[in-house]
């Protein structure tokens, strides 16, 4: 039989009751157990696959540290950076425009989204290579006159397809995190005196970016993975060299495995940064909130006092 608690507690909410008069019970939890045992036993099962197969180790060390391979990883990390930053410059720039008055900028923003976001980043990567033959020169009076297959080399359609499609991705990402933004700091910076311009670029894209950080992180990371796509257009990048090598040696799995490694270091070390930068940001978000109130405040004052 259960104990009744003394007639002085028995009206006390749970909480303030002493802990003496209440009695803890741990409750159990046999499903998680099964499942972590379950996990544990594909794990082990996995593991062991790859100790036991025909996999040579020695051959994946050998090669980890490679100059060819790491010459590649080189030339990964800088196609990642350069396409990243062109598709966040074009990305900015027709999100802005699909968001305009004028509805020409809205139609060729539109029409870059359509196009580059409707077809398969590899294709247009393979129609960036070969563009010399629709344009065989890029002529530019007083600036550039030379042949179309000097200057598009395999780095520079690995960025264009690279960049220009993940362009099409963050226009939209840049359109919605410029929606997103408050109304009405867009109609109190106009009180203040401020242009569309100056508007723009110290009150929503400032909000915007805070607004969009996770998304950029993650198109870092898979833009760092993508690159490897460079390798169908003879561009020298890691996965490129590790074919070079293993189409001699015969060693494809001990290659593609160092090519794992490297490419899940990159992403580690971008994940780490993207937590940082959304902690200060973060940080930076709860400050701005802050200064957004005084500013709406200050200016309903001193609209008020325009009009008394």
């Amino acid at each position: 039989m259960s104990q009744s608690l003394p007639p002085s507690t028995a009206a006390l909410p749970l909480a303030d009751l002493p802990a003496r008069d209440v009695a803890v019970r741990h409750l159990h939890h046999p499903g998680r157990w099964i499942s972590g045992g379950v996990v544990l036993l594909l794990l082990a099962v996995i593991g062991r696959a790859f100790a036991v197969g025909q996999i040579q180790w020695p051959v994946v060390g050998e090669f980890l540290t490679a100059g060819v391979i790491v010459t590649g990883f080189g030339w990964t990390l800088l196609i990642s950076a350069v396409a990243l930053a062109l598709g966040v410059a074009l990305g900015f720039a027709f999100g802005i425009m699909r968001l305009s008055a004028n509805p020409i900028l809205r139609f060729a923003a539109w029409l870059y989204v359509w196009v580059f976001r409707g077809t398969p980043v590899l294709l247009q990567l393979l129609i960036w290579f070969n563009i010399a033959l629709v344009f065989p020169r890029l002529y530019i009076p007083g600036l550039v006159d030379a042949r179309m297959v000097d200057v598009v080399t395999p780095f520079v359609a690995a960025v264009l397809g690279l960049g220009v499609n993940e362009g099409s991705y963050l226009t939209e990402v840049v359109r919605g995190g410029i929606a997103s933004v408050d109304r009405g700091q867009t109609e109190a910076a106009h009180t203040l005196g401020m242009t569309p311009g100056q508007t723009m670029r110290r009150i929503i894209l400032p909000q915007t970016l805070r607004l969009i950080l996770p998304v950029l992180g993650n198109s870092a990371i898979g833009m760092l993975k993508f690159s490897s796509l460079a390798a169908t257009i003879a561009m020298g990048e890691m996965l490129n060299a590790a074919q070079r090598i293993y189409f001699i040696n015969g060693a494809v799995i001990e290659l593609l495995f160092v090519c794992a490694t490297w490419y899940l270091a990159g992403t580690t070390v971008l994940s780490i940064g993207q937590y940082y930068l959304e902690r200060h940001f973060g940080r930076d978000a709860t400050a701005a909130a802050g200064q957004r109130s005084w500013f709406k405040g200050w200016t309903r004052r001193a609209v008020a006092r325009g009009q008394a």
